[in-house]
């Protein structure tokens, strides 16, 4: 199996599991794989920067706002479920 070169560690780790317990190995499979792969690391990026860096931010009038990175954490984990649910597989929690 080829697991695609600029993936992490962590990456890497998610496409080698899903990729041999789900027997992925047409094309279409590996883009999508790679697509939820590809999120999954960017997801686990935003959580480290939220847990660094906390929630909240203020702006420059002290205003509370979300940090940037929520949204960043919130839409990647939506793409990991839409494409191991366009895969047929059940994304359990992620």
């Amino acid at each position: 199996m080829d697991i695609p070169k600029h993936l992490k560690a962590e990456g890497k780790k998610f496409y080698q599991k899903i990729a041999m317990d789900y027997s992925i190995d047409d094309e279409a499979g590996k883009a999508l794989l790679l697509t939820a792969a590809e999120s999954w690391e960017r997801c686990q990026q935003a959580r480290k920067i939220l847990k660094k860096e906390g929630l909240v931010l203020s702006d420059r009038f002290g205003q509370k706002k979300a940090h940037p990175a929520c949204a960043i954490e919130r839409d990647s984990r939506q793409q990991v479920i839409s494409a191991l649910k366009a895969l047929n597989l059940n994304p359990g929690a992620i």
